[in-house]
This record gives C-alpha cells, structure tokens and sequence, in this order.
C-alpha cells in the first residue's frame, strides 16, 4: 500500500469507529429504521469527504480528536443524500455501493425517514463535540448546513435538466451544487477546525471547489466507461435518464483534457500554502485517476 492508501484505510477505521459510538444500534427501537441507516451508513464507501476534514485539517496541525465528530458528521450528511438520490422519486436506483439500495432492502418510507435521521443527526454531533469550542461549532455548522442545502438545490436542477438541453454554465452549476458544495465544506471544516488564517482558508476552499469539479467529470466518465460490477452501482443511468453530463457536452477525450486541466487548477490552489501538502495533490491525483 502506498501512503495515500494507508491514509485512506486508517481514516476509514477511525471514523466509522466514530459513526458507531454516534449512530443507534440494531437494538434500539425502531429497529427497522436503524437498520436501514447502518445498512446504508456501514456499506463500504471510500469516506472521501470525511478523509478531506481530516486531512486539511491535520495540514494545520488541528488534532484529530478535534475533526473526527465533524468527519463522521459529513459521511453521515453524504450518507442521507446518496439514500435519497436513489428513491424512484429520484435517480431510481437499484445498486448503491455493490449492494441494494436502502428503499429496496428495506422500504421507500423507512429509506426516506433513515435519510432524514441521519441528517439530524450530522448536525446534532457537532452541537454537541465538546472537543469544539460554540464559536467553532456554530460556524461548522453553518457551514454544513448551506452546502446541504445546496446539494438539494443542484438534485432539483439536475432533475429539471434531464432531456433539455442546458448550457455548460448550468452544468457547472449544477455540479458545484449537488457535489461540489459537500466537497468543499468537508475540506473548510477541516480548515475552521484548525483555525486556519482567512488566506490559508481561502486556499483551501478554491482547492476544494476545483476537487469536487474534478470528482464530478470523473463520475461522469466512469459511468460511461465502467461496468456496474466494477462501480457498485448502474453503470449508464445517466444516458438512460438523458442526464446533462460532460461527456455529453464535450466527448470522451475532451471530458479527459478537462479533468487534467481542472486537477492542475487544483494542485496549483495549494502551491499558496506554507504547508506539507503532498497528500493533498496525491489526493487529486487519485481523483483524476480513479476506477470507482
């Protein structure tokens, strides 16, 4: 394993050990709702955005028992969007990292309500991280709550675009919405936890911002050039639906010169560090690179 690897493998371990001290067990009443949140929550995910809090943070010398409840908190966040994504009123998906989605493991009403739980309670773990002073907390959850709010507003532009034919402007748009906004608050909160200056800050949210653009070309090329087993999801949803993507803008070889263009973007946000921040562009590079 190289060292991006290993950070990646113990940035998993650690917060999903903090996902399952905050999250209510099988046990606890009702206990098909539960189920259906650790179903969704404990499935296998990367834990990128959580990775990104840790990561920037620890960049700033923030210790981790500081980032880990905001970490947990943005996965669960991420969790609630992506339970969501695939009800039928939605992207209508079968497949979600390799195995059933929520609504069709358990029920539609119990996956809607499972999302809804784990949103509250995202929020509720940073109101009460005593690890935090109240003047971080509020601004963390600030933070976290407009970017969910405008991931919502890029699923109801995505889902409006589907079959019309949208300006590259409005993709962009859509995009910084529905996956750039999680993207950059995870790396901001990581940045506000370690009490970074407003330029460091600033760095690292047009990083972030460039990272969640550069995460979204490559989804949409992985859609069209990787199987469903590969994936773990439906591979093609997005032609089947008519979604507006890059490939369908722009081709497959100019899709791949605009990733390129838009991780050097990325990389070069962090040259206005006075930090380490090697992990940071491998962290790029493994975005631009990436298989699932």
């Amino acid at each position: 394993m190289n060292r991006l690897e290993i950070f990646f493998a113990d940035c998993t371990r650690t917060v999903d050990r903090k996902l399952d001290e905050l999250v209510p067990s099988v046990q606890t009443e009702p206990k098909k709702l539960h189920e259906a949140i650790r179903w969704s929550l404990f499935a296998g995910g990367k834990r990128f955005r959580p990775a990104l809090v840790l990561v920037i943070g620890k960049t700033f010398s923030a210790a981790e028992e500081k980032l880990l409840q905001t970490a947990a908190a943005v996965e669960m966040i991420h969790t609630y969007s992506l339970i969501h994504d695939d009800l039928p009123a939605m992207d209508d998906d079968d497949l979600r990292r390799g195995r059933l989605t929520c609504h069709k493991k358990f029920d539609e009403a119990t996956a809607i309500l499972a999302g809804d739980v784990l949103q509250t309670l995202a929020f509720q773990a940073i109101a009460e991280d005593k690890n935090l002073t109240m003047k971080i907390r509020v601004k963390l959850i600030t933070e976290l709550a407009q970017s969910a709010a405008k991931m919502a507003n890029g699923q109801q532009l995505d889902l409006e675009a589907e079959g019309k034919k949208i300006s590259v402007e409005e993709l962009k748009n859509i995009h910084q919405c529905k996956t750039g906004a999680i993207i950059s608050a995870s790396a901001k909160a990581g940045a506000i936890i370690a009490e970074a200056s407003a330029d460091e800050l600033k760095a690292v949210s047009n990083y972030a911002s460039k990272l969640g653009l550069l995460f979204q070309i490559t989804d949409d090329l992985l859609d069209v050039t990787q199987t469903s087993e590969v994936l773990g999801k439906t591979a093609g949803k997005d032609a089947a639906s008519e979604k507006a993507t890059y490939p369908a803008f722009y081709g497959l070889e100019e899709t791949r010169k605009l990733a390129e263009t838009v991780h050097a973007q990325s990389c070069q946000e962090l040259e206005k560090i006075d930090k380490d921040t090697d992990l940071l562009c491998e962290i790029a590079d493994f975005i631009l690179y990436r298989k699932t």
